[in-house]
């Protein structure tokens, strides 16, 4: 009864914390600008079945592909045992759903199977990570703290893989034991080569083995539910979504800002009145983007959603011919801009009070200004991460708020205002070169 009652304290805190953190998430993407991204459901439906569920877009790399999806369909299904230790953690049971009999002997060793695998994958990962010197995973970003996060998680499932094939083996020999208590059931082709660690010990001190075993393993699996929102890892929920509201355009077609649009379409109507009411939102606060809740969130949900894995600055030309640009950079500091806006919150200051913004505190207009629009980043994201849009809302604010750009570019501007065109020529030497 007091297992029962300690454990059902710790699954409720994990669950109030855990739905704090998603609530103040959801708060902090919900301060971007409104973005209406419904239209074709039924292609979004298959967008995300094909990019987040099929994982369609990981296959460039397949050995990377191959092990990411072992960990992928272990997290998901040896997570159906968690019900089982769930419903034995709440009511003192053990072992309840063994009344499936030889169903439930498969599932176990299928589940066991998986967890070797895991940890296998984990290993693997690992060693890319820390030995390999592979360049997207020594980048200046993923230093410190992002560096540690990987490491972290990837120690903790290797250690959650461990305890689970300990308390299996344990309860394994417990059964051959008779031990009260411990009905016969499961089938253990994996945690039978770790009995030998185990079997010498007293039927009592067997017995607080794999009592600590399934409680460092269940307590594990909700530290690490709470620790998942403030990781990279939270695209683990979050990349579903994020796929179903992928921009459906072709890549490299932008939208245009409505204001502007509307006052093109005056100057191109001569029957149309200048004096005409506007739209009450056709006039935005103010042009492109200069911090946070200037994007859409959309764009503060990729930002969330980044993996960090990399594939997007490891394509980006720019970043390949040594230029400061990193395309997930551009997404870690907007993540990052966007939780210390939300403690602003917290703390009952107004945003922005702090003095600082996404642009030039954490992304400066060199990084902006070396992109080139090509969208390999958005084409390389296995989770259809744009960073490209946040960058040109960012170069919008420097041009059309701040009159500010590159001289390359305002002498561009220049010759479109004054000749009609990009090139230094006037219009009336425009067909000079036929007579070349």
């Amino acid at each position: 009864m007091i297992s029962s009652l300690i454990f059902i304290v710790i699954l409720g805190t994990a669950g109030f914390l855990f739905s704090r953190r998603i609530l103040a998430i959801r708060r902090n993407i919900l301060l971007g600008r409104d973005l209406s991204c419904n239209n074709n459901p039924s292609e979004r439906w298959l967008t995300m079945i094909r990019v987040a569920l099929g994982q369609s877009k990981m296959g460039s790399n397949p050995v990377a592909a191959f092990f990411h999806l072992l960990i992928y369909v272990g997290f998901i299904l040896i997570n159906i045992e968690v019900i089982e230790i769930l419903i034995d953690g709440v009511f003192g049971s053990h072992r309840v759903l063994s009344f499936l009999g030889p169903f439930y002997d498969f599932l176990i060793g299928f589940f066991e199977v998986l967890a070797a695998l895991v940890v296998l994958a984990c290993v693997v990962f690992l060693l890319r990570r820390n030995v390999l010197n592979i360049k997207r995973f020594q980048m200046a970003e993923m230093k410190s703290w992002p560096k540690s996060d990987a490491n972290i998680i990837l120690t903790v499932e290797i250690l959650l893989m461990f305890a689970l094939l300990s308390m299996n083996a344990c309860d394994a020999l417990l059964q051959s034991g008779n031990a009260e208590h411990y009905t016969q059931a499961g089938s253990f082709p994996v945690s039978q080569y770790l009995r030998g660690l185990y079997s010498g010990m007293s039927l009592e001190n067997l017995i607080f083995a794999e009592r600590f075993f399934w409680w460092f393993h269940i307590v594990g699996i909700l530290s690490f539910l709470v620790y998942v929102p403030y990781s990279k890892h939270f695209h683990i929920f979050l990349a579903f979504p994020n796929t179903w509201y992928s921009n459906l355009q072709p890549k490299g077609e932008f939208n245009n800002l409505e204001a502007v649009t509307r006052e093109v379409k005056l100057m191109l109507d001569p029957s149309a009145d200048p004096y005409a009411a506007a739209p009450a939102d056709a006039v935005p606060h103010k042009f492109g983007a200069k911090d946070v809740q200037d994007l859409s969130w959309k764009q503060l949900m990729d930002a969330y959603t980044c993996t960090e894995c990399g594939r997007c600055s490891s394509v980006c030309p720019a970043n390949l011919t040594g230029k400061l640009l990193s395309p997930r950079k551009i997404m870690m500091d907007t993540r990052d801009r966007l939780e210390e806006v939300g403690k602003q919150i917290d703390l009952k200051q107004a945003i922005g009070e702090d003095g600082k913004s996404l642009l030039r505190t954490y992304i400066s207009e060199e990084e902006l200004w070396a992109c080139t629009t090509c969208n390999a980043c958005t084409e390389a994201c296995p989770v259809n991460i744009d960073p490209l849009s946040i960058i040109v809302d960012l170069r919008r604010y420097l041009i059309m708020e701040e009159s500010k750009a590159p001289d390359s570019i305002t002498g561009m501007f220049n010759n479109v205002e004054n000749n009609g065109a990009p090139w230094a020529f006037p219009a009336a030497d425009r067909a000079n070169w036929i007579n070349e």
